[in-house]
């Protein structure tokens, strides 16, 4: 299920205080976040943000298609292993 029209997108507040923080300084660092739930809003596009997956923080830099979709979609929380199957070879 989607929110609502009338709230608009969701955006952790601190999260906009660091991006407004990055783009005035014209540095490209990582900004370090937790909260996978937040919409990417056009402010933050050209931004790299470092969203947690639970183990380490994935870099994502932002572009113009992301805009509108949440950050925890472009950091993947699981690794797929393959299917059961040969044992001779070895998982990486």
């Amino acid at each position: 299920m989607t929110r609502s029209v009338w709230k608009g997108p969701f955006v952790d507040g601190y999260m906009l205080k660091k991006a407004e923080a990055a783009r005035s300084a014209g540095r490209n660092q990582i900004i370090k976040t937790w909260s996978r739930r937040s919409t990417i809003l056009p402010q933050f596009v050209g931004l790299t943000f470092g969203v947690y997956n639970g183990k380490k923080f994935i870099p994502v830099l932002v572009s113009e298609e992301m805009i509108g979709h949440k950050f925890g979609e472009f950091a993947p929380t699981r690794t797929f292993q393959g299917h059961g199957g040969d044992k001779k070879v070895e998982k990486k």
